[in-house]
Formats: structure tokens, sequence, C-alpha cells
């Protein structure tokens, strides 16, 4: 992953992490507050439908009661015939009209055959047949009757109440319809809000008044709300409300229901309305508290982002600082291995230098006599002079290798041979290796892919590794071998020693910057700190294995990142 993504990755994290832990308790005491709020109105305002409800059916209740009432009364206290005569039962209709404001609408005796005997109203029935109504069905069987609201013979919405009475041994009915506009309004004008209405049902599910809007009515479903199965007792008592929800199947709304039953559970006063119309405040509410939510995470979001923009650029610069010292660090530390190498890199260039001289002065020599010109001396100058140009190629090997190394880090990444690198690594430690009395052994293997990483780095990481081993074998000397094989997608490079090893208190804190267990002077603690951040850096792994007197060992595993060179020729053992 390169920095920028890095960086970007790192910004979206801050930002989630921040949203988050500054939404939760927004969120949360929106949820519970709004909860609280939710539940409290709710209970209010359906306390208050059902006190209405409650109120209104006591109201229809009294209604239907006071009109069963006054017509038995006139039936106990009027005399018989004034039934029987259509004139005297228009008088007593009258009468009745003008006391109850014209609640009664008409009067009629009926025989216990339910043939109409005498009527007194508006309508023209003529000697009407009840036999099969049912409401007469309904009367023969109590003294006192309310019918449901029924079109009967005069083809207009009304109902019934029936009084039996009984007269030289036979039962008769007296029969008044009640005005049904009267006994609409009652229900009609409960309600409140846009949609709020009232209606009164029976318990086949059938409307016993017109509501002033056509009720989404799904009579199946409040029947069984209401009274349960068919023919069921009333699921609710008459003094407690029912309160229910349904969906408004053609809208998808919500419609609240409270209901009431009464005339001994075969009615009920139903209340409907959009719940959105019944919550008014409730809906404001919670629309206000989304509005509040998403206004106040809109701004937590844009504050988040700009602190953790902030926060990364900080971030950002802390790393190229640190950078900057890594760097200056590597190249500390490859002047300390320079130094380290000087002993040995002087003495490779001691040698060729006092041939050289040794040539330079033979050939002066030739040259002073009188007769340098004759073939053998010639022949002694070609070979002296070939001997220094030999001399001073070996001395610019030497010098090429050494200012290769300590010349400035180059960061660029590159697809290098890492058995090439580690040769030229073990030929460089060479006379080190030899003065501390230790052998230098290679085993690189065939057909390695390349690794991806700087060539100085990579060079530093060796180096750093061979110093660190001839470090441990110096006093006794010993062994030294460098070998590298393929592991899956890996490329492992092990350096293993037999020097006097470490305890595993020591190796767990090899790598900290400024540990060493060298001698005040001969260490810094920075070597393996620097080849553990290389490492790192090219997504690599380094594990070391140490105990005591039995030797050390480093493996380096590092992404692959060529093909592996099939060409390649076998790389032997070798020995430096």
């Amino acid at each position: 992953m390169s920095d920028g993504h890095y960086y970007q990755s790192l910004t979206r994290v801050l930002v989630a992490w921040m949203v988050a832990v500054a939404l939760a308790p927004l969120l949360v005491c929106a949820l519970v507050l709004g909860h609280q709020f939710h539940t409290a109105y709710r209970a209010k305002v359906v306390a208050h439908l059902e006190e209405l409800v409650l109120k209104h059916k006591q109201q229809v209740g009294a209604f239907l009661r006071e009109s069963a009432a006054e017509l038995r009364v006139l039936a106990e206290i009027a005399p018989f015939g004034d039934f029987t005569d259509d004139r005297r039962l228009a008088a007593l209709l009258a009468t009745m009209q003008h006391e109850h404001g014209g609640v009664f609408v008409d009067l009629g005796l009926v025989d216990a055959a339910g043939a109409l005997l005498s009527y007194a109203g508006p309508f023209r029935l003529g000697r009407a047949d009840y036999a099969e109504a049912p409401w007469f069905r309904a009367a023969r069987k109590g003294d006192l009757t309310v019918s449901d609201v029924f079109l009967g013979l005069r083809g207009l919405p009304h109902f019934v109440v029936a009084v039996r009475v009984a007269h030289d041994g036979r039962e008769y009915l007296v029969r008044a319809a009640i005005d049904f506009a009267a006994f609409n309004r009652l229900v009609e004008n409960i309600g409140q809000g846009a949609t709020g209405q009232a209606f009164i049902l029976n318990s086949r599910g059938e409307l016993q008044t017109t509501p002033k809007r056509a009720p989404k009515l799904d009579a199946p479903f409040l029947r069984a709300q209401i009274w349960g199965d068919p023919g069921g007792t009333p699921t609710q008592a008459e003094d407690q409300p029912l309160v229910f929800t349904h969906e408004d199947p053609e809208t998808g709304r919500q419609l609240l229901y409270v209901a009431s039953v009464f005339k001994d559970g075969d009615w009920a006063l139903v209340y409907q309305q959009d719940e959105a119309d019944a919550f008014p405040a409730l809906y404001r509410t919670r629309l206000l508290a989304i509005a509040i939510v998403v206004l106040g995470g809109i701004g937590i979001l844009v504050a988040s982002w700009v602190l953790a923009r902030r926060m990364v650029s900080r971030v950002a610069a802390a790393d190229a600082e640190r950078d900057l010292l890594n760097d200056q660090v590597i190249e500390a530390g490859k002047l300390a291995s320079v130094g380290e190498l000087a002993a040995g890199i002087a003495h490779e260039i001691n040698n060729p230098v006092a041939i050289m001289m040794e040539e330079a002065g033979w050939v002066s020599d030739i040259l002073g006599d009188d007769d340098y010109g004759t073939p053998a001396n010639m022949t002694e100058m070609r070979r002296a002079l070939d001997q220094i140009r030999q001399q001073g190629v070996r001395c610019k090997e030497i010098t090429h290798k050494l200012l290769s190394f300590a010349r400035k880090t180059d960061e660029r990444i590159k697809e290098l041979d890492l058995n090439a690198l580690v040769a030229e690594m073990a030929e460089l430690s060479e006379k080190r290796a030899r003065y501390v009395n230790v052998h230098i052994a290679t085993d690189l293997g065939e057909g390695l892919p390349h690794v991806a990483g700087s060539p100085s780095e990579l060079q530093q990481l060796v180096l750093n590794l061979v110093n660190n081993a001839l470090d441990a074998m110096e006093r006794n000397g010993g062994d030294l071998i460098l070998a590298t094989r393929l592991a899956g997608d890996r490329v492992v490079l092990s350096v293993r020693d037999t020097g006097h090893g470490m305890p595993k208190a020591v190796a767990a804190r090899i790598f900290e910057p400024f540990f060493t267990t060298k001698a005040v002077g001969k260490g810094t603690g920075l070597g393996l700190s620097i080849c553990y951040g290389i490492v790192k850096k090219l997504g690599g792994e380094i594990s070391v294995e140490s105990a005591p007197e039995q030797g050390t060992t480093f493996r380096i595993a590092l992404p692959a990142a060529g093909k592996p060179e099939g060409d390649a020729p076998s790389a032997p053992p070798q020995q430096a």
C-alpha cells in the first residue's frame, strides 16, 4: 500500500470511529427519549379516546333505554283499545312526538302471528306481515326488544322498539320505529382531527349508523377483534374499551380503533382514526428528532473529517521526520560498518601497494644501469609493469566495493538478485573475518526469484548481520554460513554463526533501538534495529534463534518480486 492510500485509509478509519463515538450517545438519547415520549403521549391520547367512546356510548345507550322505557310506560298506562284504533293510536303518537321531540316515527300493534293490526305514522304499510322479520322473532322471545337497523317495507334505514303486551289471554306487540336521523346524530358528530369518526356495528359486522365518511371498514376483522368467533361473546367487558390497530389496505397507513360494546353485547360503538391524525404531536416530534439526528450527524461528519485530516496531516509530517531520522541512522550505521571494515580493507590494499612499490623500485634500478636497453632488462621491466597494472586493478576493485557500500543510501526500489548481493557482502567482509579467525561459507539456492528493495539498504542489512556474527565469534573464531532458499512466495536468507549465543531474555530485546550487550564504546545498539526497520519496510519478516554456547541464526523472509531464473547457473557451496 502506497503512503497516499495508507493515509487515506487512516483518515477514513478515524472519521468512522469519531462519527460512531459521537453519534452513539445522540442516537441512544434520541431512541430512549423518543420511546419514553411515544409511550406517555400515546397512552394519554388513547385514554382520552377511551373516555370519549365510553361517554358517547352511555349517551347512545341512555337514548335507547329511554325510548324503550317510554314505549313500555305507554303500553302499560294506555287502554288497549287506543292501540287497536288507528285514530286513537295516531293521538298517542302525536303525544309521544310532542313529548320527545319527534324521536318516535310511528306506532303499530302486531298480533302473535306477525300481522299489523293498526298503524299510525307517515308510511302506508297496510296490513303488513312481520312473521318472518328478524325483529319480530326476537320480540317474541322477550318483553322488550330493540332491533338492529334495517330497511324493511319502507325502504329506509330504521330500527324498531317493541313491547310485548297481553289482552284477553292473547299476546300482542306494541312497536315503534325510532327516528334514525336523530339516532344517527348521536354518533356522527363523535370525532376529532381530520379523520376521526365513529359508527355503530352489530355482532354480524353490519353498520347500524351512517358515518360522516365512508369508513375504511374491514368488517370480518373488526367483528373478530370485538366479538371473536362468529356467534361468540364480546372479547371485552362493556365498561372496558378495546384498543387495536389495523392497516388500511388501500393506503397502507395504520388505523387506530377504540371500541366498546353495549346493548347486551349486540352492538359496539367503534371509533376510527388514522394514527398520524390521532397522534399529530408524536409524528411532529418524530420528524423533528430525525431532523436533529440527521443535521447533527452531518455536523459530526464534517467536524470529524476536518479533525481527521488535521490529525493525519500531523501523522504524515511525523512519519516524514521519522523516515528522515531513519535514513540518518542508516547512514550512521553504514559509517560504523565502514569503520569496522577499515582494518581489513587497509591490509587488503597494503599488500598490492607494497608489490607495486617494490616493482617500481626494481624498474628504477634497471633504468639506472647504462645498459638498461638490453633485451633482458626490457623483458624484466615489462614484467614489472604488468605486475604494477594487476595490483592497481586489484586496488581499484577493493576501493570500488567499499565506495559502492559507503555511498549515500539509494531508496529507490529495484528488483535485485539476493544471491549476488550476499556473495558481494561476504567477499567484502572476508578480510575482517580472517583477522578474527572466522571462516565464511555461502550456500546459495538455485534459480531464486528476485526480491524488491533498495540495493544500499539490503547491503546494509546483510553487512550488519555479518558484522554482528563476527563480533560474536571475535574471541574464539568459528564458522559463519550465509544461505538462501525459496519458501513458498518468499525468499529466505539465513545467517548462522557458531558464536557464544544469547539467552532468551536478551534475544527478546535485540531489535530494540540502543539495546546492546557490547562493551561501552564498541556498539551503539542500532545495527539490529536498523535491520528490523529495513525488513519491515520491504514487507518481510525477521526472526532469531539462539541459545547460550550454541550459536545464533537470523532468518529474513522477503517477498519474491520476480519469476525464478530458470537459466541461472547452479550455486554450489562456496568458501570465502
